[in-house]
């Protein structure tokens, strides 16, 4: 009989809660009305929607008026960034972030650097959390925005929002945060951070794909354009038929996270520590990867000195986990992430992004701490073989022609 796969891969997606998803079904099947429409299937669509609304903005403590739908965190900051430098092109023309960044937050700046802007990319220290010393002397009096994510999607450190809140906010400068990974993760407070602009994403916090949402502070408004022209929904924000069952399951899945946010980090912390502590005591030349305090629980991302990152993922068949190397058709290039922060080529190759969540049981976090451990120590062991395969491949796939 197969062995039940184990799934420590919850920065790429969470699974959907079963609680989230028997709250959608009723806008699937009899409640199936456009939330636009003038009538009794559309109001008994609309008002769901609106308590889902509701229970997003109460999770980052926000008026509910100022939270956009959107498809998801990739939208949500090209909605931010783009909207809010395409309004005040002419007045400011300077924008911050970060190396670290996704790859969505680089991209929406490199097309604005098409459209006449310049940018700042901040570098990062060794632990992965930026010197907001640099911040401060990176702004400029053209300086309109600075774009700094909250949890990093690849190895888990909190920026220190509140810190990079309090400047942006004294220079008359707007902050975006991209928070798709911290919500439902850490305490989130939009007064208390001081941010303009935040961005959310359902699947990181048990909630169903395809649906996400941009905060945009009313007091003073921040202003932007839109990307998406049509019926003028969301306030003329975002057009487009709101995708009610989708609505619904994202604001169940914030009710649940405020409610139980705080019982589940205790236990997943005390994962991360058996699970760190169980790796490293066993093996040596074990490197973490990303400030230990600074944190989410639920991630770990560490290297193996001697190891391939692929060939150690090929190796655990029952444990589903990703790898710091992000590999394309013509080379195996290691995490700019990983890059940015001074780790070397050959640990970045061997880095583990290990990722734990709600449905993440103690019994499956001891077999993958063993599951592990047995094999670094058997790639080590046949290490040269191992090795020259492993970097041989790369070798000819960067000097073909």
């Amino acid at each position: 009989m197969e062995r039940k796969r184990i799934y420590l891969d919850y920065q790429a997606t969470t699974p959907i809660d079963p609680r989230v998803l028997l709250a959608m079904r009723p806008f699937f099947e009899e409640k199936f009305g456009n939330p636009h429409s003038q009538h009794h299937y559309g109001w008994e669509a609309a008002d769901p929607v609106e308590l889902a609304r509701n229970h997003i903005a109460s999770l980052i403590n926000a008026n509910p008026r100022e939270i956009v739908f959107t498809s998801g965190a990739t939208e949500s900051n090209n909605l931010a960034i783009k909207g809010l430098a395409r309004f005040f092109k002419g007045e400011k023309r300077h924008l911050i972030t970060c190396v670290t960044e996704h790859k969505c937050v680089l991209e929406a700046f490199k097309d604005l650097e098409n459209e006449g802007f310049e940018t700042t990319y901040l570098s990062v220290k060794r632990n992965g959390l930026i010197n907001v010393n640099h911040l401060r002397k990176a702004i400029r009096k053209d300086t309109l925005l600075v774009s700094v994510m909250g949890v990093n999607n690849e190895i888990g450190v909190i920026q220190p929002l509140r810190q990079i809140g309090n400047i942006c906010r004294k220079a008359g400068i707007y902050f975006h945060s991209d928070c798709a990974q911290a919500l439902g993760k850490i305490s989130l407070d939009t007064k208390d951070l001081q941010v303009d602009l935040m961005s959310l994403s359902s699947h990181k916090v048990y909630g169903p794909k395809g649906i996400g949402a941009l905060y945009i502070r009313r007091k003073p408004r921040v202003r932007i354009l839109p990307l998406i022209s049509g019926g003028g929904q969301e306030n003329g924000l975002r057009s487009g038929t709101l995708p009610t069952p989708l609505c619904v399951g994202f604001g169940e899945a914030c009710k649940l996270a405020k409610k139980e946010m705080k019982k589940e980090d205790s236990k997943l912390f005390s994962y991360r520590k058996i699970l760190y502590d169980g790796i490293t005591q066993k093996l040596p030349g074990v490197t973490l990867n990303g400030d230990y305090d600074s944190r989410i629980s639920g991630n770990l991302n560490l290297s193996f000195k001697d190891v391939d990152g692929e060939t150690l993922i090929a190796s655990l068949k029952n444990i589903c986990v990703s790898s710091g190397s992000a590999c394309t058709e013509a080379s195996l290039e290691p995490s700019y992430v990983l890059d940015a922060m001074g780790v070397s080529k050959d640990l970045a190759q061997s880095s583990l992004r290990i990722g734990f969540g709600r449905f993440t049981s103690l019994k499956e976090i001891k077999f993958a701490c063993n599951e592990i451990v047995k094999n670094v120590n058997r790639i080590r062991g046949d290490h040269p073989t191992v090795r020259e395969r492993a970097y041989g491949r790369e070798s000819t796939m960067r000097t073909s022609p």
